[in-house]
């Protein structure tokens, strides 16, 4: 796994990157907290290094499925690159770490001073775009077994450990489907040989088997993401 650290700051020019960091202060981000949520106010801008932060579509008004996962890749916020300060999605603490985070207001300020930061946004808005539709399609199209090797690994790649924290309720959000499904799912896996699962610990046995089990959205994601921001 590559080293704890926020690709998005990193990929900025040094002075622009400095200047950013000098408005950040670093937080803990803590299992289970919501750092935003749909038709608030943003209040801060997140970018993790160590943890990362589901981002939930609302059913009547309750967190409902996973759309998107964030970890040091990208961050929390980004609407504030199109003059939206309305969150468009929950944002839950799914795998507790590091992050550095900014206010709305120094962030927007930042944006109009650095041409570099709002081009770099750009970008990664539209990464974050073509998740969410990949997400979507995901969903309606593959089956849980696939979709939940896809998750564990992304899930893996931000955490930058083997074995790390994700409880049934947030495989549940990241799946769309009950409890049981989860079971059977993480059950059939387990049986391959792929993972361990024990009391909310997923520890990832044989990732080149769970790559091979995951459904093309992963390596989807990855060929996107190395396109425009690696």
């Amino acid at each position: 796994m590559s080293d704890p650290a926020n690709h998005l700051i990193d990929s900025l020019p040094r002075k622009d990157r400095a200047r950013l960091l000098a408005i950040c202060e670093p937080v803990h981000l803590v299992l289970g907290e919501i750092l935003c949520e749909p038709g608030q106010p943003t209040r801060h801008v997140y970018f993790p290094t160590q943890g990362f932060i589901s981002l939930l579509a609302s059913i009547d008004g309750k967190p409902g499925v996973e759309v998107g996962l964030v970890g040091g890749e990208g961050m929390v916020g980004s609407q504030l690159a199109l003059g939206v300060s309305a969150v468009p999605l929950h944002g839950l603490v799914q795998g507790p770490g590091a992050a550095w985070r900014v206010t709305a207001a120094a962030f927007s300020d930042e944006l109009l001073r650095g041409t570099a930061l709002q081009k770099l946004l750009n970008r990664y808005i539209y990464v974050l775009m073509a998740q969410l539709a990949s997400s979507a399609t995901c969903l309606r199209f593959h089956q849980i077994g696939p979709r939940m090797a896809r998750w564990v690994l992304m899930s893996q790649d931000r955490a930058h450990a083997d074995s790390f924290h994700l409880t049934q309720e947030f495989l549940a959000y990241m799946l769309g489907v009950r409890r049981v499904g989860v079971t059977q799912a993480a059950s059939a896996l387990q049986r391959d040989g792929l993972i361990e699962y024990h009391h909310g610990r997923m520890t990832v046995t044989d990732r080149s088997g769970l790559e091979a089990a995951a459904c093309s959205c992963y390596e989807t994601d990855h060929q996107i993401y190395r396109a425009l921001l690696a």
